[in-house]
């Protein structure tokens, strides 16, 4: 009776801590009882979730470019996008940029994949009458989103620029040594969270959440991730206040910023460096964008993937940190070099 007491217990202390310590809370859904209310443009998905977006730029029944940018790490489609109205009108560039699920006022996705985020793209560009081919721009890790347009639709790109796009370690194609060299340059609490999220995600939500360690620069606003020119970019961020910054994270950490890194750093379900180039008439292209300061995207490692692939278009800024797409003219050159097919006349 003692042993069976004792294993009772032992299940009621491993229930709790599951319940009280290791399983994130529910989400607070937009438009729920308890929720966050919807103040947003969304369309409907297939699978009845929704997805809220915003617009800028020329009307798209004018345009000339239709572009959807895939928003990092703790953004959402308010995302500081300093393309000048001038060159939008110039060009005829419609923007559309969306909360991806779990962000902002898109609803969760608790089956969230490399590959569903392909989809959720797609139908909203077929919402949206963008035409039978658009450009996408992903940023950060939202870059997974692009890496996943490659792999699974092709066939709806004009354009991909993926900018600063975050490293998955584990991809089989990086050479061992040069993988964990650069692994090691990371600050240690980034490298617990990164072991966490790929090899034991159930667990990820307990160390983001834990105060006996750090666990996250990026969460934590540590200076060391900023370069000098990151900085004078924030500054400039700062005159422009974003009202809708506490939506970002208001439907729950876990389903928008854990479950990012449980995705972006996991498994995924193809290699990036094994990819076919889908412009081979050159009819659009594909291109990186990677500042050489930035401490979060390890620039040896961007460059080994570009060599893999040399039907992308590599630019590396040499002073440009990890904010590089909020810098005005930057801003302002990705875009036409990305639209236009142009070699960039100033990085």
């Amino acid at each position: 009776m003692l042993t069976e007491a004792i294993a009772v217990l032992g299940m009621c202390v491993v229930l709790w801590a599951y319940q009280a310590i290791i399983r994130p809370p529910p989400p607070k859904i937009c438009g729920s009882k308890k929720g966050p209310p919807i103040t947003s443009p969304r369309i409907k998905l297939s699978d009845g979730r929704h997805l809220a977006y915003k617009e800028r730029g020329v009307p798209k029944e004018n345009a000339q470019f239709k572009v959807i940018v895939v928003h990092g790490f703790d953004s959402s489609k308010d995302l500081y996008l300093p393309i000048s109205q001038e060159l939008m009108d110039e060009l005829g560039i419609y923007v559309v940029t969306y909360d991806r699920a779990g962000y902002g006022e898109s609803d969760p996705n608790p089956k969230r994949s490399v590959k569903s985020e392909a989809y959720d793209l797609q139908e909203l560009a077929d919402n949206l009458h963008l035409g039978p081919k658009f450009h996408v721009i992903g940023v950060s890790i939202g870059t997974y989103t692009t890496w996943a347009c490659l792999k699974y639709i092709p066939h709806r790109l004009a354009g991909v620029g993926l900018i600063v796009p975050a490293i998955n370690f584990w991809w089989p194609s990086f050479p061992l040594q040069l993988c964990s060299d650069e692994y090691k340059k990371q600050p240690m609490k980034d490298q617990w969270k990164l072991r966490v999220a790929h090899y034991a995600p159930g667990l990820l939500y307990w160390w983001m959440t834990q105060k006996w360690f750090p666990s996250c620069s990026i969460m934590a606003r540590d200076p060391l991730i900023f370069a000098k020119r990151d900085f004078d970019i924030l500054k400039k961020m700062l005159e422009v206040p974003n009202p809708d910054e506490h939506k970002i994270r208001q439907q729950g950490e876990h389903e928008s910023l854990y479950r990012d890194l449980m995705i972006g750093f996991g498994n995924w379900e193809f290699d990036p460096m094994e990819l076919k180039n889908p412009f081979p008439d050159s009819e659009g292209c594909v291109q990186i964008w990677q500042g050489y300061q930035d401490t979060l995207v390890p620039f040896q490692l961007q460059r080994f993937l570009a060599k893999k692939l040399p039907w992308i278009k590599y630019y590396e800024v040499p002073d440009g940190g990890h904010l590089i797409i909020h810098d005005n003219g930057l801003c302002n050159t990705i875009f036409k070099t990305l639209l236009l097919k142009e070699e960039p006349i100033i990085i």
